[in-house]
């Protein structure tokens, strides 16, 4: 399937008038202001609607399109083609409405900024808010926000020949792909999904993609990407699939592990896949083994990280308030459903993430599985490759290699002393990251001392030696205890080994 049955004219036509109008990222932005902005935020409508009233071209873009609310159809129709909307599936016109014929917005269309601020356009249906007595429907397609924002920054840089965007919904990752590959193809479960990808692509102005309809890597069987990417439905619950946006039929997290399964066969030699995920903890399951087990003999190297862990009660209330199930019927019921399967599967609790595996085809490719709770760096697919570098080589790395290996502070790396004014030693030092991962780590005097020295024209061996005579120290107690804690901050980044 081709993005080109929405029709190209119409795409080319509506996409101009919406850049004319300035309904781009910095424009919506601007027009709502910062008070608007903070009500929407939480469902709150009424500023918005006063901040776009009037017959002004953005103002009536925002109504329609952003707030679904109607607009005069005499003021649509002197900016919009309104009859090849509506046979597009776009809009309605009600002409019995109280006040007038109307326009009604039948998705939700909203700008989405790419890269290097190019203006994009994101289409789904709209968005079933608190209080609106319905629930989305089973097919419904969830429009752009913070997790696929969290994955577009993850994307490692290209260029790429081949791109996978896998559960492509609305189709805004796929967006981010057409900047970096050759050629791209979506994929979906949800046929009303594949549709509405196509309307985002063309309305973005992206030719050539490819969109499949099928479920996991069924409609790419045999095919291998450079580069793969998704937002897969992973919502951990005891029923069957409600929403195709966010659940599958598989058990707790196994969509995600059979994600990361099955990638590698789908992988180029040096390609990535890189997903967001969910996970569960329980007792007597580090989740750390749990996930990292997922890739083990995949052949695959790879950074995963915990970013968030919530309880049991506040995962059911985030996806209930999701679902807009707050205050209705169901929804005690549901949420003692849920607690209750919680209960018997030994959840404590669900950790949310991301998983980037690189395809080595290496026997002894390894995985860095850590938490990191604090900010980052964004984007971070720039430095995303020297991350799984440095861990890699941290891991191959024997202590004999690394004494004679040529090695050098990190770029942005600063040491810290903390201590009493005027006392001889510090009563602790640490290295910083100010990029990156902005790591950490407590060091004693031998790396501190060494950290100040690596430059990379001379040895790891040598340089102990040195330090350890100035010191006063064994030159070969030295060297038999530093390896493990070098090793651990070429890992996490600190030091890198010179090519």
């Amino acid at each position: 399937m081709s993005e080109t049955e929405f029709p190209r004219a119409l795409a080319d036509r509506l996409r101009g008038i919406l850049i004319d109008a300035d309904y781009t990222v910095s424009g919506v932005r601007d027009r709502l202001g910062d008070a608007a902005a903070r009500a929407l935020a939480r469902e709150e409508l009424v500023p918005a609607l006063r901040a776009t009233g009037g017959d002004e071209r953005l103002g009536l873009l925002l109504r329609l399109w952003w707030l679904q609310a109607p607009i005069p159809e005499r003021a649509a129709r002197a900016i919009l083609p309104v009859d090849e909307l509506a046979g597009a599936g776009l809009v309605t016109v009600d002409r019995d409405a109280a006040d007038g014929p109307v326009v009604r917005a039948l998705v939700h269309l909203g700008p989405w900024e790419l890269e290097e601020g190019r203006p994009g356009f994101v289409v789904s249906d709209p968005k079933v808010r608190p209080g609106s007595g319905t629930v989305p429907r089973p097919d419904h397609v969830v429009g752009a926000g913070g997790a696929s924002a969290t994955l577009s920054q993850l994307i490692v840089d290209g260029p790429v020949d081949r791109a996978l965007d896998l559960g492509t919904g609305c189709g805004v990752q796929a967006l981010h792909l057409a900047s970096r590959a050759r050629e791209v193809v979506a994929t979906d479960l949800n046929p009303r999904a594949v549709r509405l990808a196509g309307i985002s692509l063309a309305l973005s102005g992206v030719t050539g993609a490819r969109l499949e309809q099928g479920s996991m890597f069924d409609p790419v069987a045999g095919e291998r990407f450079d580069l793969i990417v998704s937002n897969p439905p992973f919502v951990i619950t005891p029923e069957s699939a409600r929403f195709t946006y966010r659940e599958s039929d598989l058990p707790g997290d196994t969509v995600c592990a059979e994600l990361v399964r099955r990638a590698p066969e789908h992988l180029a030699d040096g390609g990535w896949c890189q997903i967001l995920a969910n996970w569960t903890h329980s007792d007597g399951d580090d989740w750390e083994d749990r996930v990292g087990g997922w890739v083990t003999g995949t052949g695959c190297s790879g950074w995963v990280v915990q970013r968030d862990v919530q309880d049991p009660a506040e995962y059911v209330e985030l996806w209930l308030r999701d679902s807009c199930e707050h205050g209705t019927p169901e929804y005690t019921r549901r949420y003692d459903a849920w607690l209750d399967y919680f209960e018997r599967e030994g959840i404590k609790g669900i950790g949310f993430g991301w998983i980037c595996l690189r395809n080595d085809v290496a026997q002894d490719a390894t995985v860095r599985v850590e938490e990191l709770r604090h900010e980052i760096e964004r984007p971070v697919g720039p430095y995303l490759p020297d991350v799984v570098d440095g861990a890699m080589t941290a891991h191959r790395l024997t202590d004999a290699a690394l004494l004679s290996a040529h090695v050098a502070l990190a770029p942005n790396v600063v040491e810290e002393r903390v201590g009493r004014p005027g006392a001889p030693d510090p009563e602790k030092i640490v290295l910083r990251q100010r990029g990156g991962p902005h790591r950490v780590a407590r060091i004693g005097t031998v790396e501190a001392a060494l950290a100040g020295v690596c430059d990379g024209t001379m040895p790891v061996g040598p340089l102990l030696d040195v330090i350890a005579e100035l010191m006063g120290e064994d030159p070969e107690v030295i060297r038999e205890r530093t390896p493990d804690a070098l090793r651990t901050l070429i890992s996490e980044g600190f030091f890198r080994v010179a090519r």
